[in-house]
Formats: C-alpha cells, structure tokens, sequence
C-alpha cells in the first residue's frame, strides 16, 4: 500500500510504497536527506517523526544507540501511513549528478603492506561531480557493488583516487593488488550526504580510523584549495606506524594552517613509534579524550569502521560535543544496499 510522505514545513511531499525504506522513497522522488553508510549503523540518517506512523523494514528495529529518543532511523523504516517527517536537513538532488562511467586504472600502488591507492581515469572529455567526501559504488563481476570513499578532491574531475584496504576474504579488497593499469572498472557517484557547513567558522576535528583518511584527504584538500580558515585538528588511528600511509599529504596541509594539530594514533607498540611526532599509543577515541579538555562547540567529523566510530563519539559526546555537530562516514565492509 502507497503512503504520503511530506517534510515539515518544506511544502515538499512523495509517496512510499510498501517495503521501500523512507530514505529510499526520498532519493527514489529526487530528495537527499543525510546518510551515508544505508545499513543503520553510522546514524546519519537519524530524524524524527512528526506524525504518522513507520515500521522496520521487513520487521527490523528502527532505533539504534545513536538516535535521540524521539528519532528513528530512516534507513531502516518505512511508512506505515501517511507521516511528516523533520530532518536535520534535506536539498533536492540534481538528476544529472549521479553518473556511471567505465573508469580505466592508472595506476595501482601500495601504500601500506594492506594498502592499495588505485588512481582511475575517467573517458576523455567526461567528469565526475561529486562533493568532498562523499563516495562511489564499485560494480563486481557477480553484479554486486561495493562502496568506496573519494580520496582527491572535487577539482580533479577526469578521475578518482580511491585507498583500498586488504580485507581478508573480501570480494574485492582481496583481488585489487593485482589490479594492472588499464583495466576498467564500472563506477557509479556521487553517493553520501556530507553535512559539514562551508560557512562554519568553529573548530573541527577530523578523526580517522585506517583509510577513514581517504574521505578526510579529499575534504582538507578542497579546503586547502578553497583557502578555508577555522581551527583544524586531525586525529589518524592506526594499529602501527606502516597505517599512517600518507604523511606527506599531513605535511602540506600544515605549511597551509601552521596552526593545524595532528595526532597520530597507534593502538599497536611497534618499533620507531616514539620517533613519529606528536604520537599517542592507544586508539583513536582515547587520543581524543586526551587531546582535549572539552569539544563543545566543535564539529567531529569520523571517518571508519562501525566499532572505531561509536567508540569515537562516545568520547565526543562525554568531551561536551553536541550529537548535532557529530557527523560520521562509517565503513560497513561488503555490498552496497
């Protein structure tokens, strides 16, 4: 059964059909609320009810740990009758964005020893349109899709760089060391709503889990290109020294804000690590808590794994951030939904 969607106060309304999730209903009627990881763990998606009544999709729960008590979680519910919804934030997305293209490999390096940057050439004459920070979906030859995050910045239009780490037994992370230059890879982007503000002039903290840094490059280096002054801190967690794959990039953003605060975060002793500086020993969310007395009035940008991500904002939230400023790109591994 057909159920009417509406946004508060936008005068904006579609129709859900019966077992489409509501954030699916919304991007299927042209309408981008925030998400990123579609699978109910990151929280982005997280808005409240104003009347009407959702269910889980087929049966699941529509509430997580990261919900305020009178939110749910779009992603995971649908209409159950005709509902006004009040999110954080909502845009009309442009029909001509999202694009396929056939990419071809340029180059396929290794970074880290579970590492691999894959830069890809998009065909002569085409661009991707995409925000920084935001992802890609990556077609599989059984015909499913895994989704991976922009490392460069949205002026490098004739491509994508992408940092793919080797996931034991993964579909893809496993094969794409061999990847030679000119292979072709089907892609389809932009995916992912980045909700960080252009305006705001408050502090942020960028924390990083592993390649959670890929999404975090491609912002700081738009924001570098855009010459964006506020106060910026970035927290890098890694098992060892060898996961802090790209020091040169933290190296330019520095000589571009002298102020910038780095904090390497290694969760594994591991020789040399007393020679990196500014090093923390222990995980990302304990180097935030230790880093700063209080985090009101920051904005927290996490990038990484579901366990890395909950534990980071716990600490964020126990520091004086707010759960409005805490945005996170949480990295669910396997199929895309």
């Amino acid at each position: 059964m057909n159920h009417r969607i509406e946004i508060e106060g936008a005068g904006l309304a579609f129709d859900s059909i019966e077992g489409r999730s509501v954030l699916d209903a919304a991007l299927q009627a042209g309408v981008e609320l925030p998400y990123s990881c579609r699978k109910g763990v990151c929280g982005s998606c997280a808005g409240r009810v104003v009347s009407g009544q959702v269910q889980g999709v087929g049966g699941v729960a529509v509430q997580s740990d990261v919900c305020a008590p009178d939110q749910v979680l779009y992603c995971l519910c649908e209409a159950a009758s005709d509902v006004v919804l009040a999110p954080l934030s909502w845009k009309k997305l442009d029909p001509a964005a999202r694009k396929t293209f056939s990419a071809k490999v340029y180059s396929n390096e290794l970074a880290a020893p579970d590492i691999s940057v894959l830069r890809l050439r998009l065909p002569a004459g085409q661009r991707a349109k995409f925000q920084a920070g935001q992802y890609l979906r990556m077609r599989m030859d059984d015909g499913s899709t895994r989704s991976y995050s922009m490392a460069n910045p949205p002026h490098e239009s004739d491509g994508v760089t992408l940092h793919i780490r080797h996931v034991p037994g993964g579909y893809f992370s496993t094969r794409v060391a061999r990847i030679a230059p000119g292979a072709v890879l089907a892609l389809e982007l932009p995916f992912g709503h980045v909700a960080l503000d252009p305006e705001d002039t408050r502090p942020i903290v960028f924390v990083a889990g592993g390649t959670g840094f890929a999404p975090v490059k491609s912002i700081l280096d738009d924001m570098m290109r855009k010459r964006v002054q506020r106060p910026i801190a970035l927290v890098w967690g890694v098992r060892d020294a060898s996961g802090l794959y790209m020091r040169g990039a933290v190296e330019r953003w520095r000589r571009q804000w002298p102020q910038l605060r780095f904090i390497p975060a290694l969760s594994d002793a591991c020789d040399g690590a007393q020679d990196i500086q500014g090093v923390f020993m222990g995980r990302a969310d304990q180097a935030l808590q230790s880093a700063f007395d209080s985090l009101a009035d920051h904005v927290i940008h996490c990038c990484g794994s579901p366990p890395m991500v909950a534990a980071v904002r716990a600490a964020a939230l126990a520091q004086g951030a707010s759960a409005e400023d805490f945005h996170a790109d949480v990295f669910v591994p396997g199929p895309a939904t």
